[in-house]
């Protein structure tokens, strides 16, 4: 294996607290600083891009092989485990000792006998980790989702009994009032069709499909639902490959509200000003009014490393924060505002209220002032007063995704925990933090201590027993 940080595609998403790590580990019993609540019953599993073979030309943090993280708690006590997704791509790779494959920054053809298998780019299945009708999913919107079990061994790829056209997102909306998985594709080079959008049951059979009509193909990362609708956003960052740049604002930028079970031809459309949207916190409707809520950034450079690492990111930056849309359908207008300014990434809420109404949303944020790539402290939103909590874990920690694990013997909206990886920048050790949601300003109940640190990534869920 090619040394990662000899490569010529070594970049800062390949060093420190982002760099990889190598091997594949189940330790049992690990060290507990406080009480694991003993209601935890279930597995926190966190997927992110770990390369296992040094890239071909420029990394981009996106392009690594998944791997997904998992701690399985029983009784107050913890088990760690981690494993590569071996995808079709990743294993044509090991089967070679090397990389096949370009990126997003090194657009490159792999062998011509892997096009029709593997397409241009690799799936790298590391994303997100969902769990919907009984599989569990590692994510990645480039293509079909892969799946495995429980003890992290891949299975394959699903395509939904062959009934999936095109790639699926990596953020897809489960219902729970329905059960019901809203998703959505979209084709980042080629067609038209530019997006697909699908509807599986609650026993996981695609059941609805649909094409909305793009006038171009663009990067769509996240959505929303409601109790009858989905929201899409159509914004400028344009996969353009004349030399004019990846941001766009001139196309502008417009919401698009289709019933959940309609057809393209139902979607309405409302113009919004030109931005850009990683995640959204949620939406639900009331009387004929949408509202959602979504981390909203001015503009998007996807070539992370064009910046010095000084800067400030794009979610540090003037009309970046948590926005709020109010869409009246029976006026056909939106109205748009922004709720709070803090640099935020990943937000969360307590998943059994997606698509309904609620008051508490949650997220990493930075005391510094600057990119939420380097979170040090918790920020929780409360939407009803539109005021925000920031609690501190140091300067010196780096936070990921805030996910909420719900207390079963709970029946109020905060009756749950906060779990959320903490590492120390300078010991480069990795902690899996839990905080009750009804006093997160009390800090940690319980550190769990991991055997390794485990690199900067990206989305997971609390899967309980």
């Amino acid at each position: 294996m090619t040394a990662l940080d000899d490569a010529p595609g070594a970049s800062q998403f390949l060093t420190g607290l982002f760099a990889p790590v190598h091997d594949e580990l189940d330790v049992n019993e690990l060290p507990v600083t406080g009480t694991i609540p003993p209601q935890l019953r279930g597995v926190y599993m966190r997927n992110g891009a770990n390369p296992q073979f040094a890239p071909l030309g420029r990394y981009h943090w996106f392009d690594g092989d998944g791997m997904v993280h998992a701690i399985y708690l029983d009784g107050g006590r913890a088990r760690y485990k981690n494993r590569w997704v071996e995808t079709p791509a990743l294993r044509h790779e090991r089967a070679a000792g090397h990389s096949l494959f370009g990126g997003l920054l090194n657009i490159q053809f792999p062998p011509a006998e892997l096009l029709a298998e593997c397409g241009v780019l690799k799936n790298a299945a590391n994303t997100n980790i969902i769990r919907h009708a009984g599989k569990l999913l590692g994510l990645w919107e480039g293509g079909w989702p892969c799946e495995i079990t429980r003890e992290l061994d891949t299975v394959g790829l699903h395509d939904y009994d062959g009934r999936l056209a095109g790639a699926m997102t990596a953020h897809p909306k489960w219902c729970p009032e329905t059960g019901e998985l809203m998703f959505f594709g979209y084709a980042p080079f080629g067609g038209p069709p530019h997006l697909r959008y699908h509807v599986a049951d609650r026993d996981g059979r695609l059941v609805h499909s649909t094409v909305i009509d793009l006038p171009r193909a663009v990067m769509m990362h996240d959505f929303l639902t409601t109790r009858h609708h989905s929201l899409v956003f159509d914004l400028p960052a344009t996969f353009d490959m004349t030399g004019e740049g990846m941001w766009q604002p001139r196309h502008g930028a417009r919401i698009g509200v289709l019933p959940r079970h309609g057809d393209g031809a139902d979607i309405r459309w409302f113009e919004i000003d030109p931005c850009f949207v990683f995640h959204f916190l949620n939406a639900w409707e009331d009387e004929g009014t949408i509202v959602a809520y979504g981390g909203r950034m001015p503009g998007i450079d996807l070539d992370f490393e064009a910046r010095r690492s000084d800067d400030a990111g794009p979610s540090a930056q003037p009309g970046a924060g948590m926005a709020k849309w109010t869409i009246d359908l029976v006026a056909g207008t939106c109205r748009e505002e922004l709720i709070d300014d803090h640099p935020q990434a990943f937000p969360r809420l307590h998943d059994d209220l997606l698509g309904l109404r609620h008051r508490y949303g949650y997220a990493a944020t930075t005391t510094a002032g600057t990119d939420a790539l380097y979170s040090d402290a918790l920020i929780r939103f409360d939407l009803d007063t539109e005021t925000t909590l920031v609690v501190p874990f140091g300067a010196g920690t780096v936070l990921g995704e805030p996910v909420f694990a719900p207390d079963p013997d709970g029946s109020w909206e905060t009756d749950g925990w906060i779990m959320v990886y903490a590492t120390d920048r300078a010991t480069e050790r990795t902690d899996l933090c839990i905080l009750d949601a009804r006093d997160l300003s009390a800090g940690p109940v319980a550190r769990i201590h991991l055997p390794r640190r485990v690199p900067a990534g990206f989305h997971g869920n609390w899967m309980a027993d």
